[in-house]
């Protein structure tokens, strides 16, 4: 019977480790007790230069999700793996999760995809200078007064004519100066 269980790697060797597992899995011919193997990804926005892009992050670094059958030869198939630390659980001993649990985190990867917010991460907070790119404020510098993360919105204080004045541009339209 195949159960979950949550494999402790390297942190940034999730993909290799999955890799590694299911190459090894079937050179040695136990393909058919290593069901699958997932690494728990989110997609968040970010603005980069202007841009908004989308970037693949992992919510869980350093784990990988196997449904395995478990026995002792895709026990040592799985810790003898390059990048592998061992099995979550207690004392080294492999412990599986419930199926609930498993759906709950590979379902986010879909939740967050379907979810009309996403999270948007720029490089500049509150206080920061931050030169604008776009509109008709472009090539004006200015100091970030606030970040409205709901509405992708940021307000910038820019110095017109000697005065301070708020304008309130999108989070892609205004980058940090170099």
């Amino acid at each position: 019977m195949s159960r979950w269980y949550i494999i402790h790697a390297y942190s940034g060797f999730e993909g290799k480790v999955r890799d590694s597992i299911m190459a090894e899995a079937t050179r040695m011919g136990l393909d058919q007790l290593v069901e699958q193997i997932e690494v728990p990804t989110e997609t968040t926005t970010e603005a980069r230069r202007g841009k908004k892009i989308a970037v693949e992050r992992k919510f869980m670094p350093g784990y990988v999700l196997a449904k395995l059958n478990m026995n002792d030869d895709v026990y040592h198939l799985v810790k003898n793996t390059p990048k592998v630390t061992g099995f979550l659980g207690s004392m080294g001993k492999p412990q599986p999760i419930s199926e609930a649990e498993a759906a709950r985190m590979l379902n986010s990867k879909e939740e967050a995809a379907a979810a009309p917010k996403q999270k948007m991460k720029v490089d500049y907070e509150i206080g920061d200078s931050v030169k604008v790119l776009d509109g008709p404020f472009a090539s004006f510098s200015g100091i970030v007064e606030e970040l409205d993360f709901d509405r992708s919105r940021v307000k910038v204080s820019v110095s017109i004519f000697g005065r301070a004045t708020p304008v309130e541009l999108e989070f892609e339209q205004v980058e940090r100066p170099k």
